[in-house]
């Protein structure tokens, strides 16, 4: 797998030959300048609910690419009706495509569109390849439910959490979480976007490695390899 950071939550994935954008906020955050909307590849979009700062760019990537959505049900509901290609989840539930595996898990966060529709429960979501598995977490606060990772779908190589705080988890929490889901490789996302959620860097990364696990702060149009 590769993943690509987007900036904010939004990450482009590389898996089996397909092409996965997970939450696109890119037009609309101006620290995600270097990332050409147009250029990308999307067979699937992957999101995890339904807030302006993780679909702002769904209608125009799938209109572009004619890319599937993959989402809770409630937001399938609202992109069927605009006429998109979705398939609609729910907690829990698992979907395989393309020699991929996708587990909806739990997420603690609020949901609703821009335009107050509802957007149904948060999600997370484990992604696996056959050989890699990555926890993706979404906007969440910590939750003991991630202790049932490991134990009912297995550890992942790569975790990837929230880390800016305010509106989910801030790092100290994030790094409770790496113990409960048992992965030493993490991924930090949802930072610096806005000041409420702007961290020091050097600090998330020590509070890990004084724990013996490892902090990636990817700059955005980073790739990293699982």
């Amino acid at each position: 797998m590769k993943i690509t950071y987007l900036g904010h939550a939004g990450l482009h994935i590389e898996i089996n030959g397909k092409f996965i954008v997970v939450d696109p906020f890119i037009s609309g955050n101006p620290l995600a300048s270097v990332v050409d909307l147009q250029s990308l590849n999307a067979d699937y979009l992957l999101l995890t609910h339904a807030h302006g700062d993780h679909i702002a760019d769904v209608e125009p990537i799938a209109e572009r690419t004619a890319a599937t959505i993959i989402c809770n049900a409630e937001m399938s509901y609202y992109y069927d009706a605009k006429g998109f290609k979705t398939i609609g989840m729910n907690t829990g539930g698992r979907f395989n495509f393309d020699g991929i595996s996708v587990k909806s898990t739990i997420a603690f966060h609020s949901s609703s569109f821009p335009d107050g529709t509802y957007g149904g429960n948060p999600n997370g979501y484990v992604l696996e390849d056959g050989s890699k598995r990555i926890y993706i977490a979404g906007d969440t606060a910590l939750t003991t439910e991630m202790k049932l990772i490991p134990e009912t779908i297995g550890k992942p190589d790569l975790a990837i959490l929230p880390v800016g705080d305010h509106f989910t988890m801030g790092y100290q929490d994030a790094y409770i979480a790496s113990n409960f889901i048992q992965c030493n490789r993490v991924m930090g996302y949802h930072f610096d976007t806005f000041p409420p959620i702007k961290i020091n860097h050097q600090q998330a990364k020590d509070h890990f490695s004084a724990g013996g696990k490892v902090l990636i702060l990817p700059a955005i149009g980073e790739t990293l390899e699982v």
